[in-house]
């Protein structure tokens, strides 16, 4: 098998297409809030929006009927045109590659809107062809379009063979801006025994160790806690690697039960915790839970810059509060003070508070 030189990956797919990026910029995508754009009044909504969101999402795949595709796709199509989103990404999710409606998602959005377009997530991909056919299409309506930048790729990560193949999807393409999970369709796909879109499960637990009696025999039957666990973690932490080694940014997905906000909140701070760098919103109030998860504490931002300053050249190793920092401490630390910056030049209130740490410290 012969593989493409390294100094052709950076070349466009087509003649006239725009250079593709040797970095993916890394921009706030805290919430990533899905609408859909055939819905009347959800789309009225879209313009006053912008600015309290990070990414705005027109849906053209699941929740949209059958009957509504192709007002979905127009919908998009002048929500677009006629709204400036400033400081907010436009994202759009495309319908499945093995659906009709897919090539005219394209063929449509890119000539159109795709100057506002920032990122096309593509679902249940399932190897690194999907994304090639996805790029070599983007090049060519990029280049008949004149559009001077590239149109990013992100994949959801649905199925088994998916998750199996997540390392080639991440390095498909310089397109690749990030990885969501679908647990919805993945859970199906695998046949597991779970109809909740994301979160934990009660049946999949660990239990605490049985007492003994005085004759040091285990009481079975003796109250045990339980402790409910995440059927997602090892999902979401091989995204969280693939990811990372090729630069990209790694995602939750849905969660489905909109009236839990505390789980919710656990779900996107496991993923936040893991490495995640967003979730996406099925609901306003989603998008509240997102910005303060996907944000780091006023206290882990005060700490990691004392580390930072404490740390000078960055070698050797300094004690603060009893426990010992070194250049290991430093990266992580930069990593938080670097996303804090980032998000301060977006959110007002973020930026208040991370300011008041330096007054205070």
């Amino acid at each position: 098998m012969t593989h493409k030189s390294p100094k052709d990956f950076f070349r466009p797919l087509a003649v006239g297409a725009p250079a593709p990026l040797r970095e993916i910029p890394a921009r706030p995508s805290r919430a990533i809030h899905f609408f859909d754009p055939s819905n009347e009044k959800m789309a009225a909504k879209i313009p006053a929006m912008v600015g309290t969101v990070d990414v705005l999402l027109g849906n053209l795949e699941d929740a949209v009927k059958a009957d509504n595709k192709e007002a979905a796709r127009h919908g998009l199509v002048k929500i677009a045109q006629e709204t400036d989103f400033g400081p907010t990404q436009l994202w759009t999710r495309i319908n499945s590659l093995d659906s009709p409606w897919v090539l005219d998602d394209l063929t449509t959005l890119v000539p159109a809107i795709g100057d506002k377009l920032d990122v096309i997530m593509v679902p249940k991909v399932q190897g690194a062809e999907d994304i090639h056919y996805v790029d070599r299409l983007l090049a060519q309506l990029e280049a008949k379009a004149g559009l001077t930048r590239p149109i990013l790729i992100h994949a959801i990560l649905e199925t088994a063979r998916g998750v199996a193949n997540v390392e080639e999807i991440c390095g498909a393409s310089p397109r690749m801006q990030g990885l969501s999970l679908g647990p919805a369709d993945l859970a199906a796909d695998r046949k597991m025994k779970t109809t909740r879109v994301g979160g934990g499960h009660p049946g999949y637990l660990v239990r605490q160790d049985p007492p003994r009696d005085d004759s040091g025999a285990s009481v079975i039957d003796a109250p045990r806690s339980v402790f409910q666990q995440d059927l997602w973690h090892y999902t979401i932490a091989k995204m969280v690697d693939a990811c990372a080694t090729h630069g990209i940014y790694p995602y939750y997905g849905p969660f489905g039960d909109i009236a839990d906000v505390v789980a919710c909140e656990d779900q996107f701070r496991n993923a936040f915790l893991l490495g995640c760098v967003g979730t996406w919103s099925l609901h306003p109030k989603q998008i509240a839970i997102a910005n303060r998860v996907f944000s780091p504490s006023v206290e882990d931002v005060a700490h990691a810059r004392r580390v930072v300053a404490a740390m000078g050249d960055g070698t050797g190793a300094v004690m603060l509060d009893g426990k010992m920092e070194d250049d290991a401490s430093l990266k992580q630390c930069l990593v938080m003070v670097e996303l804090a910056e980032k998000l301060a030049s977006i959110d007002p209130e973020l930026k208040a508070a991370y300011d008041a740490i330096e007054v205070g410290a």
